[in-house]
């Protein structure tokens, strides 16, 4: 029914999470499966792809590759996820990707819009704004690798496609509703590649989503895809079976592990540490290599004992920006970001290897490192944590909660890393 292609990890798991929220069966990818069918039977898949900051050729052969994957196992209609913050370059890869894919429109616009009310992100006039606040002038200005500095979608889009020309669908089309929303799509038909929605509430993208549920492709964050999940399964009655029977909670030993440096990330290591949590910060300008940085937390966790072991650890190599920025101006902020996603990766799979079975990771390209070092192929989506936080569920027993930077309330890393805490 739908495939899902998600720039990064917890872009995956945000809309896997709205998908299966709407009682679709879904299973979620870590790459590209190597063969067919898909592991679980679904009626949404997702997969899940590192692509937001690679480089742009790459993001395109991986995002065709995954779109051709999806396509062959019955998937009838395509959706691109990128983040709700439009997380991006004026060299990519929102755009690139997106001309990409929309070799499989037909001629009819692409619909797309980064609008996520639940989680404050909305589009107005083609302008995205965070809690309120104009992008540009939110917290996202400062991202350590995609700085966004414009809040205009349609000028941030233009600068990387090669079909420039993006316009808006108005709000006030959109709260005309469906009828409405259709009449301004025939008349973009054959000459706009791409129209970029206004939405305000979850309503607004309820509309979008009726308008738009027989195209072939469709764009956005996790807001548009969860509507458009709602409007399948209304269709479908069938597969609100789903609902019925989630997977369990899981429990057993846990250990969160955090790279994010978000402002919502630092605040959920600061609700560990007041709750005398056992915690572990790595510190890469003592030591640069990422062998030693795992060593020395794995040997800290074995520290532990049992009775640390059942509190709920945590590693993490987060930091106020700025620290962040005195260890990238020491070690160059590439240079930095691998060797800490490496040392993540690493003690990962180290804990996995002590019996860990429930692994909280915040951060996308964080959560990419461990899924990638622990080879995990994907799983089944359970229930969330918290809204667009779900489990999954894998094949061999580890169950990986993988959170955006963003995501979450404060005590979050608290409750999912306690003992018998799956909330």
């Amino acid at each position: 029914m739908i495939g899902a292609i998600a720039d990064d990890v917890t872009g995956g798991t945000d809309v896997a999470a709205a998908l299966r929220r709407q009682g679709l069966r879904t299973q979620l990818c870590f790459g590209i499966p190597a063969g067919l069918p898909a592991r679980y039977p679904a009626d949404a898949t997702v997969i899940a792809l590192k692509t937001r900051t690679a480089p742009a050729t790459r993001a395109v052969e991986q995002s065709r590759a995954a779109a051709r994957w999806l396509s062959r196992s019955g998937a009838t209609q395509l959706y691109f996820k990128y983040c709700s913050t439009f997380d991006s370059t004026d060299r990519g890869n929102i755009g690139p990707v997106l001309d990409a894919l929309a070799e499989t429109a037909d001629g009819h616009p692409v619909v797309t819009t980064p609008s996520s009310p639940e989680h404050g992100r909305t589009q107005y006039q083609g302008h995205l704004f965070v809690d309120g606040t104009l992008l540009a002038e939110s917290p996202m200005r400062h991202h350590p690798l995609t700085p966004m500095r414009d809040s205009y979608l349609p000028r941030l889009l233009d600068a990387q496609s090669a079909h420039p020309g993006a316009a808006v669908l108005e709000y006030a089309n959109v709260s005309g509703g469906p009828e409405r929303i259709r009449a301004v799509l025939r008349q973009h038909t054959g000459r706009t590649r791409y129209l970029l929605a206004d939405a305000l509430t979850d309503l607004d993208l309820y509309a979008i989503a009726r308008a738009c549920a027989d195209l072939p492709l469709l764009a956005g964050a996790a807001g548009l895809a969860g509507a458009l999940a709602k409007v399948h399964a209304e269709r479908n009655p069938s597969v609100r079976d789903g609902l019925a029977s989630p997977p369990p909670r899981p429990d057993g030993p846990a250990v969160a592990l955090a790279g994010s440096c978000s402002r919502r990330t630092l605040e959920q290591i600061d609700a560990m540490r007041s709750a005398g949590r056992p915690i572990h910060p790595l510190e890469p300008l003592a030591d640069q290599d990422p062998g030693r940085l795992a060593e020395r937390a794995l040997a800290w966790y074995d520290g532990l004992g049992a009775g640390g072991t059942a509190a709920g650890a945590l590693i993490h190599s987060s930091m106020p920006p700025r620290a962040l920025r005195a260890v990238q101006n020491a070690l160059g902020a590439d240079r930095a970001a691998s060797v800490l996603e490496d040392a993540l990766g690493r003690i990962a799979t180290g804990l996995a290897e002590r019996g860990v079975t429930r692994l909280v990771v915040a951060g996308g390209e964080t959560s990419g490192a461990v899924v990638t070092a622990l080879g995990i192929e994907g799983g089944q989506v359970g229930t969330e944590a918290a809204r667009g936080v779900p489990w999954i569920h894998t094949a061999n027993g580890l169950n990986v909660l993988l959170k955006s930077g963003n995501f979450g309330e404060k005590d979050l890393l608290l409750a999912v890393t306690a003992t018998g805490g799956s909330a």
